[in-house]
């Protein structure tokens, strides 16, 4: 959520950066409602200063012994109008937290301006794409002749968009989370394992909420299944004031994931790219307002370096200010090859949020040496999405006469198994 002081005081600032945003938002009924609550609040002032003179005057009669029910009636018929005072304020804050909830974030001054996806420049490239001997397959027709996907049970069990893993595919998928997870804790970060389901305040709190509200799987006593883990790992810290000392605060937490891909008709219906259920390993950061963009740099870093483990070629690419996502003030996407695509695909966003997330949900520090609290920055990113990683194990890793060879970094989770057969 934005600081509503910001839009006061620079609304052509947040009108530009929405434009720049490919965004369609018209900031001046936030500036009418704040002008509103102001001067209401300015006369519950007056008032009360008025009720505060009357009572003292009430008490001067009283003790001496007059009759004070003038004033009394008085000063009555000032309380009565704070009262409804502070209801209409209490109505405005109300409207005014509605819209604010519904404004994106400002994009961070060296975010590139553009309209889409296509305008997203390669920060850079790392590795070579494979040179096949022969026609490379598509991951669902590995994983198919293989016998370790299954997409047609999926649908008898599920619907569209499930999969099945077994076998040796279900092995890999499990060896995946087991060395990602066991690559972050080694840099730093803290395991977590959190509830994949949430209340509303958690999704508000990330930014999930209001907007992206058909995304989600809706359970009936009224939690969310999680679309991704930032939501109940940044949560964990909802209302809380935190100690400089401990800033940056990492934590790493591998979860399934659920998304209903709302508007996704016809996008990657075969494969595993896009799915309602996927496993993820997610990064997440607390860090200080001074630093929180060295902290991006280097849970980009901690991203990339799964990729490099597993000899993966990919790009990174920084998201243009109409392509990156509601909360973030800055991405990058990291993008791995595949083959059997010919072409590269997201495998991770490493976003700072800078402090909209904090906003929402209050999540504070106290800076050293000073007074009063400030709002943390937010970051966090895929280290990686795990069902992408296999489509790219699959597919980089294929052998002619159907094998998959096993990444040397997995084979210690895969029991020693150098080949999928």
């Amino acid at each position: 959520m934005l600081d509503l002081k910001l839009i006061r005081e620079n609304p052509e600032r947040v009108t530009k950066a929405l434009r720049d945003r490919r965004q369609d938002i018209d900031i001046q009924p936030v500036l009418d409602l704040d002008k509103s609550k102001r001067d209401k609040l300015a006369r519950v002032e007056e008032l009360k200063k008025q009720r505060n003179e009357a009572s003292k005057a009430i008490g001067l009669v009283k003790r001496q012994g007059g009759d004070a029910s003038a004033e009394m009636a008085s000063m009555k018929k000032v309380s009565d109008e704070i009262e409804a005072r502070d209801a209409e304020i209490r109505e405005i804050d109300e409207a005014l937290r509605s819209l604010l909830l519904s404004i994106p974030n400002i994009p961070h001054e060296s975010v590139p301006i553009g309209a889409g996806e296509q305008d997203n420049p390669v920060l850079r490239t790392w590795g070579e794409p494979r040179d096949f001997s022969f026609k490379p397959l598509n991951h669902w027709d590995i994983g198919e002749n293989l016998g370790i996907m299954d997409f047609d049970r999926a649908a008898k069990i599920a619907g569209a968009r499930f999969a099945v893993m077994k076998g040796a595919g279900a092995r890999l998928e499990r060896a995946l989370i087991n060395f990602m997870l066991d690559l972050q804790t080694s840099r730093g970060y803290t395991e977590m394992l959190p509830p994949f389901m949430v209340n509303r305040d958690s999704m508000q709190g990330t930014g999930q909420l209001p907007k992206f509200e058909d995304d989600l799987f809706h359970v009936d006593d009224g939690l969310l299944l999680i679309p991704t883990a930032e939501v109940p790992v940044t949560n964990y810290h909802r209302g809380e004031i935190l100690k400089e000392e401990d800033l940056p605060i990492k934590y790493t937490a591998y979860t399934p994931c659920f998304r209903r891909e709302a508007g996704s008709y016809g996008k990657d219906t075969r494969g595993l790219i896009r799915q309602h259920q996927f496993d993820k390993v997610e990064l997440v950061k607390f860090a200080r307002p001074d630093n929180s963009y060295e902290e991006l740099e280097g849970l980009l870093n901690d991203a990339e370096e799964v990729l490099k483990r597993l000899e993966l070629p990919y790009r990174v690419v920084t998201l243009c200010t109409g392509d990156i996502g509601f909360s973030a003030a800055k991405t990058y996407d990291i993008e791995v090859w595949l083959p059997g695509q010919g072409r590269y695909r997201e495998i991770s966003s490493c976003s700072n949020f800078e402090d909209f997330q904090a906003r929402r949900a209050e999540i504070r520090y106290k800076p050293g040496g000073g007074k009063g609290t400030a709002l943390v920055h937010t970051l966090n990113g895929s280290g990686l999405a795990v069902g992408r990683t296999l489509v790219a194990v699959l597919e980089n890793y294929q052998e002619a006469g159907g094998t998959v060879t096993v990444p040397e970094a997995l084979r210690q989770y895969m029991g020693g198994m150098e080949k999928i057969k």
